[in-house]
């Protein structure tokens, strides 16, 4: 992994681009955007995989704020590898096109008319539409899905009940090495193929923490439309900020945890099984809520740790 050098002029320079983006009932937060430079040296040459949806990726004014929060990442050294999923893009392709969706247990149900508009959004559509997003930022973004060069093998989920959904088999991170070591921010839709060489959808939480683990990413930071996780799912001020892997597993265990977290809390869980350092539920309907919970020693959302 190749490290870049950092100079005072660089890192304050983005630190003023941060300063630009906050106003108002932001100004105090920005005051504590002095705590960014110890982060910015120690994030330095590390991974960190985001997963882009939700509210962030529906709203324009979110859309920006995110594409200029991996921006800066990148531009101080960090790199980002972006994975992103388009569900309301693809439910409006769908119902323009007069094909009907159905949802079993959470994943849509998936036929080989429904995998063709998946496809078109997912790698056609949304994928260019964040590196465009990106590029006209100064970021060196290229666009990928897992089917590029192998970078993700599956087989279908299950007894197949869910058509064409996969569950990864392999990763394969060899192309994304050169790509980074030379500043590139890779966005990878969530569409692979199996062995036949059949596209299949996969759960772009799921795709976001193998290839957090595979690349020996620093952190997993998944963009929800939800605080994170909360100790009272009825109390939006019950977010518990920070806990360790047999913490998480026991709110899960205990029903804390559960409906759409659940896949979330192991989807970070897996990833922190397979060395990375930290996961982050955040939420995504908080403009720069990905350099609030990174450059920051607060953050906003819920950080799980091998050990607190």
């Amino acid at each position: 992994m190749e490290s870049h050098e950092i100079s005072k002029e660089g890192i304050q320079n983005s630190l003023n681009e941060i300063q630009k983006n906050f106003s108002g009932e932001d100004s105090l937060r920005v005051s504590v955007l002095s705590e960014a430079l110890p982060y910015i040296q120690r994030f330095n040459g590390r991974r960190i995989v985001v997963k882009y949806g939700g509210a962030a990726m529906a709203h324009r004014n979110l859309q920006e704020a995110v594409f200029r929060d991996i921006a800066l990442l990148a531009s101080v050294g960090v790199q980002p590898v972006v994975i992103h999923g388009g569900g309301p893009e693809i439910n409006q392709w769908l119902t323009r096109l007069d094909i009907k969706t159905e949802f079993r247990d959470g994943l849509r149900i998936t036929n080989s008319e429904t995998m063709d508009v998946v496809e078109m959004v997912l790698v056609g559509r949304v994928n260019k539409q964040i590196v465009n997003g990106l590029n006209k930022l100064g970021a060196m973004a290229v666009g990928l899905s897992g089917i590029d060069g192998r970078l993700i093998e599956v087989r279908q989920l299950g007894n197949g009940s869910h058509g064409l959904v996969g569950e990864i088999e392999k990763v394969n991170t060899d192309l994304l090495e050169p790509l980074l070591a030379k500043g590139y921010v890779p966005i990878i839709s969530s569409v692979a193929a199996n062995r036949d060489g059949r596209s299949h959808n996969i759960n772009a939480d799921t795709v976001a923490g193998e290839l957090a683990g595979s690349l020996g990413a620093e952190k997993l930071i998944l963009l929800t439309d939800t605080p994170g996780i909360l100790l009272n799912e009825r109390d939006q001020g019950s977010l518990i900020r920070e806990l360790d892997l047999p913490e998480a597993h026991e709110l899960i265990d205990n029903g804390v945890v559960r409906g759409g977290m659940t896949p979330k809390t192991k989807c970070c869980i897996r990833a922190l099984s397979q060395g990375v350092n930290a996961a982050h539920i955040i939420d995504g309907r908080i403009p720069h809520a990905l350099l609030l919970e990174v450059f920051t020693n607060k953050g906003i959302g819920t950080m799980i740790s091998r050990r607190v």
